[in-house]
């Protein structure tokens, strides 16, 4: 994809680039951008709210400067002082300087700045956001100088202190540093609008560049229009104060390709300052930057050119576009610097070079606005007079504000009081009237969803005995009211709600936001003379000001999050967008099947997020994962054997194949003569080699192997056949894929027909995820050269170390800090830069993290807060400061370690991710000294996933689980292992006398239970599985070389019983489970545990028996000698009550689970009968018993089109890979001969069927390396090829029929 994007330089003197695909646009500027401004001003340009004495005039404060009292100090030290800076015309600002007053105890620690061109509408210097505020000085001397953001184009600038010297007073001297500005200012009624004609009547252009500035209180208004008759068009204009730009570079006259793309940007547009607009357009590719805010996106369709008629229109619609405009506004206000392309249109019109005829008074200046705001926060109020004692009340104002709750205005009657506020986005009135010593209520509501930003009017009247509340000037929905008594005014009244620290009266909540056009009486309220101290009072307020700030634009919630806010902050609504956080920012799904695997979880339909936080969505996928491989499927819309349709003019048929998924999905997903008939892949490439083949090769993989239906063809299916052919295989170079569409040729003729299968994509494992390094000095570390983050940064990695200090991750540089490490061995600490404030955040772990096991550390700080969690459960939340969010950061040489002289990390890490990227820890640690690629160790991290007793062994990318001392198989040893016991069949297990003892040492570790070295057991485990319905029977009997034995055995009534006989006792221990009925044909699950003369018995999920041996018993099993399933088949002396009660006819039903110890017989017998001391007689049949009920149904290998061997795949065998079944050498020797016989056997056949089917001809080749060991030259180019060959080894596959 490409990449389109702004660079701006960090310094004046430097060109702006505009780089689209290797074209660039330089935008210079003349000279540096850092004069002096304010040492030049004449004494008079600096004036202030007061000053302490005259020596402390504004025109001392000038940087460096001794004159006077060395500076300026206000009269009085509070919030409502001010600084003024005159510089004459409008200037360019790009930093300030200040200082304390010289020789004193007054400066001033904290500071804001105001800029306007006229000295009214004053409007606060913006940064992240946020009404910012500058850190002055800590004495009077030293200077302290800070780059704006963003330049200010102002003539007015106002320096605001908000804090100072304890010690002494407000002080200050400063310097502004900047350049001239200057630009063509062209003033538009409504009525007004600028033509400018091309050269040629019809334009075609490929690229665009527009810029301009504008200035306006309306919020709808059309800024620029153009059009062509084909149906392209190109429009900017306001609506509800918002930005939105419309292109269409073009829709065919089917209607299939719609081109029309819509974009919109910013808000509160309407507030009279200056925005700026630059629109970069490359092809299909466009930069929209708004007030230095650029989104970048595409436009619909597949056209690249903008094609104009005639002309392009300034401040509205030409007349021949006004027609069909649907009612469109003009533009009123200002515009200047309008560019389009290079030509400067309003100097173009200053030089009457421009059709301007639809003027009426063409000026070159922008009109002042009549407009007053006042600006509340939640301390604020405003008291203004009106006439008393009236019987008419009449309030009307405007505001906006994004809370849902505030008290707009109160004013106290003669008996009682009136108040209009703002509840849950409506206007209430609420009158409260005493009449003959009652208290009446009247409530009354109009208009909703008020708190938008917007301004909105509302206007009360109240005479004689009615009361009328109309909203945004809505005579229709006025409401009306009846008053119970007449009104009587008191005289003041109040706006903005602060005043209830000296009225209870009202229950309203402080008003935060701006208002104006306040009328009492009928008659304007002169705000002038309010801030003059001539009439009313004010606390907490600004006069001439609105900041209102949308904080959801730019739109901080991420992923698709929905944005609300207050006055003070926002908040996300993250819903349905499969991410969370404050800013759903982090991604709730893993990565990959290979990451839900080792969590634990079974095979089955999950989401995953292969970029984590990044911008590809999380999508559904199919992981399975019974086998050690983990496979992922997405599944496409086609259906099997789907019947090729009609074919267009040229007699080809396309069948389109989607994914459910985007393209980008599904390529995150894979990362880790003319033909009749072709595939399309990735990239829209066309493909003629099939399933079985490789790429360049024009065959299918019959053609490969010489055994076509045809040998003249070299596929089935171009054969030309009446009866069906089939043409299958593998489609597994994965840069080729998915398959997007089949094109089908040569249906069109009469009788010929084709159906099409295209299965599934399926990929294999996750590379990502076991990306490792490993770390063995405390000095080493992996160097990254930088990674960029926006206002959101996450980390993530997974770390094991048997260290208790070091540095996992640092970046170098005197700012923007990142710093991630383990201290203590249980303490992980994220600390990172925010603006001037360092912040720091740790998480302690209950136990020790560096018991070189696997731990897993996520960090996130993003512009509402900083989160560090560990191991997914412990977690810190902290929130971010409101200042010190960069649009952009780039940290700079990062380390992956520590290289600052701090103890690097010390272990193994990987899966480390930043940002939705994977840094390739494997690759750089490649020749790095201290570091070595891969990490082994998995095991003690996941090896709790291996159950029942499984030993998990290492692997370079993971672990496997060893089955071979359990009762169970599979991948993390859950499957049963049982078998089906006909009458008559037993199972016997031998303890050889020489290793019985060594036999029996390892024992199963889930149990907790050990064997001693002697030859006697003092404890030992039996556990089995069993369903039957017939009885008597002996489940299991284990004897010994003396007469001691332990028998498991149903009874007659179907209940169950355990003998013991260790010697000392005239009569076997029983225990008898009378309760219960267990040859009831249902699995039940036996567990006894002996430890000396306890035994505990616990029968399926029931709880557990504890019995105890008699005194007189012995507590050892001697000399331990055979294990019984299902008969006992014994010489020497035995019970002969078990021989006569239950060894006849013997068990009848299904056993599976048996384990004694460390033993596993019956596993032994039916997995290893021919190396283990085992014997089986009678017929034993493989079963799992119904013990542990399957998850996934089984698919016989025939019908599964994944299975290998169905599917005619042979993948290259991976050695490392231990037998899970530990089978026999012998028998693989005695395999491999049989298997190189039938080769053999095969190639003469082979041989024989191509001499009877030559035919003449010859061709030439190059055959590649390797040929002599290939059957052909296009299998020796399959082999030889890296990249096909490399495929194969993921198993990265598509089925295609």
């Amino acid at each position: 994809e490409t990449d389109c994007r702004l660079r701006a330089s960090s310094s004046g003197s430097l060109p702006n680039v505009f780089n689209v695909f290797g074209i660039f646009f330089e935008l210079k500027t003349a000279g540096k951008c850092e004069d002096s401004l304010a040492t030049p001003l004449p004494f008079s340009s600096l004036t202030s709210s007061s000053v302490f004495t005259r020596g402390h005039g504004a025109g001392y404060a000038k940087l460096n400067r001794k004159q006077g009292a060395g500076g300026w100090s206000p009269l009085d030290t509070d919030h409502y002082q001010w600084l003024q800076i005159d510089l004459g015309s409008r200037k360019q600002v790009v930093s300030i300087a200040t200082q304390g007053r010289y020789s004193s105890m007054d400066w001033t620690s904290k500071y804001r700045l105001l800029y306007s061109d006229t000295q009214k509408n004053w409007r606060p210097y913006l940064q992240d956001g946020n009404i910012w505020t500058f850190e002055g000085n800590m004495n009077s001397e030293t200077v302290v100088r800070h780059e704006l953001q963003h330049a200010i184009l102002a003539r007015y600038i106002r320096f605001i202190p908000l804090a100072w010297s304890r010690e002494g007073r407000i002080g200050v001297r400063l310097e502004l540093y900047g350049c001239p500005y200057w630009a063509d200012v062209i003033s538009f009624d409504g009525q007004s609008v600028i033509s400018y004609r091309f050269r040629n009547k019809k334009m075609k252009f490929v690229k665009d560049i527009i810029s301009l500035k504008f200035r306006t209180t309306a919020r709808d208004g059309v800024l620029l229009h153009g059009e062509g008759q084909q149906g392209d068009y190109i429009s900017l204009e306001l609506r509800r104060a918002r930005l939105q730009l419309s292109i269409n570079l073009g829709t065919n006259q089917y209607g299939s390709i719609q081109g029309h793309t819509s974009v919109t940007s910013g808000s509160l547009l309407d507030d009279d300052h200056w925005h700026s607009v630059l629109i970069e357009r490359y092809r299909r590719n466009i930069n929209f930057t708004l007030d230095h805010h650029t989104q970048e996106f595409k436009t619909n369709g597949e056209f690249d050119h903008l094609d104009l008629d005639y002309e392009i229109s300034f401040g509205g619609l030409a007349v021949s576009a006004k027609l069909s405009s649907g009612g469109r506004e003009n533009f009123v206000g200002c515009m200047e610097g309008i560019t389009y392309n290079g030509d400067n249109i309003t100097n173009l019109v200053r030089r009457k070079k421009v059709d301007t005829s639809s003027f009426r008074n063409l000026t070159f200046s922008c009109t002042e606005s009549n407009s007053f705001s006042v600006f509340f926060n939640s301390t604020s109020f405003l008291r203004l007079p009106g006439q008393s004692d009236s019987d008419t009340l009449s309030v009307s104002l405007s505001f906006r504000t994004w809370n849902p709750n505030g008290l707009l205005m109160f004013t106290t009657l003669a008996d009682g009081w009136v108040e209009v506020g703002l509840t849950e986005g409506k206007v209430n009135l609420y009158v409260n009237v005493t009449q003959k010593k009652n208290i009446r209520y009247i409530d009354i509501s109009s208009g909703s969803g008020l708190n938008d930003g917007q301004w909105h009017s509302v206007h009360l009247n109240a005479l004689e005995y009615y009361a009328m509340l109309t909203v945004d000037g809505d005579e229709a929905s006025t409401v009306r009211t009846v008053m119970p008594i007449q009104v009587q005014t008191g005289g003041t009244y109040y706006f903005g709600g602060y005043f209830m620290h000296t009225n209870t009266r009202s229950a309203q909540r402080s008003f935060q936001g701006c208002m104006q056009m306040i009328h009492i009486d009928d008659h304007l309220v002169d705000l002038w003379a309010v801030e003059q101290g001539q009439i009313g009072a004010f606390e907490n307020v600004s006069l001439d000001m609105c900041a209102i700030i949308d904080r959801c634009v730019p739109n901080h919630c991420e992923h698709g999050g929905r944005c609300s806010q207050t006055w003070e902050t926002f908040s996300c609504n993250c819903s349905g967008t499969g991410y969370r956080g404050a800013t759903c920012h982090t991604s709730m799904f893993q990565q990959s099947c290979e990451e839900y695997k080792h969590q634990g979880k079974s095979s089955g339909n999950y989401w995953i997020d292969p970029d984590g936080s990044g911008l590809i969505a999380p999508f559904s996928v199919n992981c399975d994962m019974t086998e050690e491989k983990v496979w992922t499927t997405l599944k496409n819309n086609l259906s099997p054997q789907t019947s090729v349709a009609s074919s267009n003019k040229e007699g080809k048929a396309a069948v389109q194949i989607t994914y459910n998924v985007t393209d980008e999905q599904v390529f995150a997903f894979i990362l880790d003569g003319v033909p009749f008939t072709w595939w399309v892949g990735r990239a829209n490439e066309r493909h003629s080699y099939w399933g079985g083949s490789g790429p360049g090769i024009q065959k299918c993989s019959c053609g490969i192997e010489h055994n076509c239906t045809d040998p003249k063809h070299y596929c089935n299916c171009d054969a030309d056949l009446r009866s069906w052919r089939e043409d299958a295989g593998l489609l597994v170079y994965k840069d080729h894929l998915p398959v997007s569409q089949v094109v089908v040729g040569d249906t069109s003729r009469s009788g010929s027909e084709a159906k099409v299968t295209v299965g599934p994509l399926k990929c294999q494992g996750d590379r990502n995820y076991w990306n490792a390094a490993s770390f063995s000095s405390p000095a080493s570390y992996l160097h990254f050269s930088s990674f960029r983050g926006e206002t959101s940064t996450d980390i993530s990695f997974y770390f094991k170390t048997s260290s208790a200090h070091g540095v996992f991750l640092e970046n170098l540089g005197a700012t923007d800090l990142l710093h991630i490490e383990l201290r203590g061995g249980s303490v992980v600490i994220f600390s990172f830069d925010m603006g001037s404030e360092r912040m720091e955040l740790s998480v302690r772990s209950p136990v020790p993290l560096n018991d070189n096991q696997w731990h897993r550390v996520e960090a996130e700080k993003n512009i509402k807060e900083a989160a560090l969690q560990l191991n997914g459960q412990y977690r810190e939340v902290r929130p971010t400061p409101t200042q010190g969010h960069t649009k952009l950061e780039f940290y700079r040489e990062l380390y992956i370690g520590a290289s600052s002289g701090q103890r690097g990390f010390l272990g193994c890490m990987r899966a480390l991710k930043i940002n939705g990227e994977t840094f390739d820890l494997e690759e750089r640690a490649k020749g790095t000294p201290g570091v070595s690629p891969g990490c082994h160790g998995h095991c003690s991290g996941y090896g709790m996933h291996c159950k029942n007793g499984g030993r998990c062994v290492e692997q370079y990318n993971g672990y496997s689980c060893d089955c071979s001392l359990t009762a169970y198989d599979g991948t993390y040893c859950t499957d049963d292992v049982g078998g089906y016991f006909e009458t008559g069949t037993l199972v016997r297990y031998d303890f050889p006398l020489e290793a019985g003892p060594i036999a029996l040492r390892d024992v199963k570790r889930l149990s907790g239970v050990s064997v001693p070295i002697e030859t006697n057991l003092t404890q030992e485990q039996l556990v089995f599985s069993f369903s039957t319905s017939s009885t008597p029977s002996i489940l299991v009997y284990i004897s010994s070389r003396t007469q001691d034995y332990l028998a498991v055995v149903l009874r007659h009534n179907g209940t169950l019983q355990i003998r013991y006989s260790l010697g000392g006792l005239t009569e076997p221990y029983t225990i008898d489970v009378d309760h219960r009925n267990l040859a009831n044909g249902q699995p039940h699950s036996v567990n006894i545990t002996r430890n000396l003369r306890e035994i505990r018995l616990q029968l399926d999920h029931y709880p557990v028996s504890t019995y105890t041996l008699p005194e007189a018993s012995d507590a050892q099993f001697n000399l331990v000698k055979s294990i019984f399933l299902g008969k006992v088949f014994e010489t020497g002396q035995i019970d002969p009550i078990l021989i006569e009660r239950y060894n006849t006819p013997g068990f009848v039903g299904c056993l599976s689970r048996v384990q004694f110890n460390s033993v596993a017989p019956l596993k032994a017998a039916l997995r290893f009968s021919l190396t283990a001391p085992v014997t089986t007689h009678g017929i034993l049949v493989p079963s799992n018993c119904g013990a542990s009920p399957l998850t996934i149904s089984p698919m016989a290998s025939a019908s599964d089109p994944w299975h290998m061997e169905a599917a005619g795949a042979v993948f290259p065998f991976n050695e490392d890979k231990d037998s899970v079944d530990g089978v026999d050498r012998n028998s693989a020797i005695i395999g491999g001969i049989i298997s190189m016989v039938i080769f053999i056997v095969l190639c003469i056949m082979v041989f024989v069927i191509r001499h009877m089917f030559r035919h003449k001809g010859s061709y030439h080749t190059n055959e590649a390396k390797g040929a002599e060991s290939a059957d052909c030259a296009d299998a020796a180019i399959i082999v030889n090829d890296p990249a096909f060959t490399e495929t194969i080894d993921e198993s990265k596959k598509e089925w295609f029929i």
